[in-house]
């Protein structure tokens, strides 16, 4: 279990450190949109904040999975992020949609793991 849990911190850990520093650096051209997804984005970007906010908070959870520290932390602040990229590939862009998947299954997968660091958060007074 305890080599599984690596395996996925780390896994998950690069994907969002590869997305953050792919959008901080321009790394990767943006594909052209069409339809309800451009319109999406175009809203994200016209609101100029949003974005920088969002890469920042990826690459700080990337870290966080990279280096096993905080990572309970990390799976609560970035569980809001992966829903919405799930919501987003499911509504309006199927085509990535395993992705998404994914990274829901890793989410439940290390905080299943770190489940002793939430039980006190969770307990009735």
């Amino acid at each position: 279990m305890k080599i599984a849990v690596i395996i996925v911190r780390v896994l998950m850990g690069l994907l969002f450190l590869f997305a953050s520093s792919a959008y901080f650096f321009n790394l990767i051209p943006v594909p052209p949109m069409t339809g309800p997804i451009k319109t999406f984005n175009e809203g994200l970007d016209a609101a100029g904040y949003f974005m920088p906010l969002l890469k920042t908070t990826e690459l700080l959870c990337g870290l966080a999975f990279v280096f096993g520290r905080f990572v309970a932390l990390a799976c609560v602040v970035i569980a809001p992020v992966i829903v919405n990229i799930f919501c987003v590939h499911l509504f309006m862009d199927r085509g990535g949609l395993p992705i998404p998947i994914a990274l829901i299954a890793g989410n439940i997968f290390l905080a299943y793991a770190h489940w002793d660091k939430y039980r006190p958060l969770l307990a009735a007074k």
